[in-house]
């Protein structure tokens, strides 16, 4: 395919933030022989807030990628979900389905997010670190032309252009709100904090654990707010976290940090993530912007993806399969509209690619906005934790609904069920 670079640009298309997202689309805009200039503020390896669980959606994202997702290629794998409410813990298997690959993983963003940016390398991207994007450039007719950025340790000023930005930017959203497209407080926002630990008992374990009761060893009676995963990295640590959602009367109100430690005083003593000396680093923390916070998700010649974009589930807060699949999704649209002359006709395309978001996860993310009033609810997250968990057919439907997980043609009678609400449920 011919490059559309005019004398003046520097790419085709600038990827800001080689994150899952970034990584994605400047992986798959290469392949389809964009020139593709992928432009990172920090330098790899580096840390980020995540749970590190990955679930079959995720993995499916990686092996269009052509990722080798082999234990031997330092992957972690998991059968499932550890669902755990007090008392009742109930194991669920990921769903067999022709759509998705059985199993999920588990890697630390430590050397995830270097990997899929070596990808994206390997596809034909030119990958800069080093390199802060600090703004958008604009043409005289407003459009996004290009961006400005601080490149070096000297944060040297210099400019980039190409006729077409991908920002994925993150949670900042810095490339988003220099077009005036800002957040939306009517969609579902969490926060979410974590630490590593070295566990011999929990490290190797092959199910992914979600706590949906959270309590303190202090005070065993009262719930505590939010609701907690332990991850096994496979490597002798577990990623432990917990997240608390914009629907809970404590969002914004508690020391998310303290909650953690009081969370894990009432572990058991062996796992050893009661014990600060066996923690691998301090806690972090991040916030998670859920169900398409900030729309449009193209204008002007700037295309957003992954968290740039509000793209985590609501259901579950997971973020990376979502951010991936909008940047093969972006890449999609960006190859078919650079293929034709700027004007018009090259605009028309760009302007399906929010389309096609809205058709893939609106719907879906509706339903996620409804779920999470709801569990906000202490009344109703406890009737539907001690009664709904003791159903296992009830609990592998919830198991496909919160990762959104079903075949889209065919399927069970669970996969006709969620994909027939995701398709009624307007578009959010």
């Amino acid at each position: 395919m011919p490059s559309s670079l005019q004398p003046s640009a520097d790419a085709d298309v600038i990827v800001v933030g080689a994150g899952p997202g970034g990584s994605a689309a400047a992986y798959h805009m290469a392949s389809h022989g964009l020139d593709v200039l992928l432009l990172e503020k920090t330098e790899f390896p580096r840390e980020k807030v995540c749970g590190d669980g990955l679930t079959p959606k995720a993995v499916r994202q990686l092996l269009r990628m052509g990722v080798d997702t082999s234990p031997e290629a330092g992957w972690m794998h998991n059968k499932g979900l550890r669902v755990v409410a007090g008392d009742i813990k109930l194991t669920l298997d990921w769903p067999t389905l022709d759509s998705y690959p059985a199993y999920g993983l588990t890697r630390t963003r430590l050397d995830f997010d270097d990997l899929l940016a070596q990808r994206a390398v390997v596809g034909g991207a030119r990958l800069r670190t080093g390199v802060n994007v600090t703004a958008p450039v604009f043409d005289r007719a407003g459009r996004v032309c290009g961006v400005t950025a601080q490149v070096g340790p000297d944060k040297e000023p210099t400019t980039f252009r190409a006729p077409l930005v991908v920002a994925a930017d993150g949670v900042s959203g810095r490339m988003a709100l220099a077009l005036g497209i800002n957040k939306r407080d009517d969609r579902p926002l969490g926060v979410a904090v974590r630490r590593y630990y070295f566990s011999g008992e929990k490290h190797d374990d092959d199910y992914l654990e979600s706590w949906l009761q959270l309590r303190s060893a202090n005070d065993p009676d009262t719930l505590l707010p939010g609701y907690g995963w332990i991850f096994g990295l496979g490597d002798g640590r577990v990623n432990v976290g917990l997240g608390v959602l914009n629907s809970s009367s404590a969002f914004g109100k508690t020391n998310y940090r303290q909650l953690l430690v009081d969370w894990l005083s009432s572990t058991p003593e062996e796992w050893g993530m009661r014990d600060e000396t066996n923690a691998d680093g301090p806690i972090r923390g991040a916030g998670l912007p859920m169900g398409f916070n900030r729309v449009p998700h193209y204008s002007r010649g700037l295309m957003l993806v992954g968290d740039s974009g509000g793209m985590v589930n609501p259901f579950n807060g997971e973020g990376i399969a979502y951010a991936m699949e909008s940047g093969e999704v972006a890449a999609q649209f960006a190859v078919d509209a650079l293929a034709r002359t700027a004007g018009p006709a090259r605009e028309a395309v760009l302007r399906r690619y929010p389309v096609e978001l809205s058709q893939r996860f609106g719907g879906y993310y509706r339903l996620g906005g409804v779920f999470v009033k709801l569990i906000g609810n202490p009344t109703i997250m406890k009737l539907c934790t001690e009664q709904g968990m003791r159903s296992h057919t009830l609990m592998r439907f919830v198991l496909k609904l919160l990762a959104n997980l079903t075949d889209p043609r065919g399927g069970d009678a669970m996969d006709r069920v969620i994909n027939g609400l995701s398709k009624v449920a307007p578009a959010v």
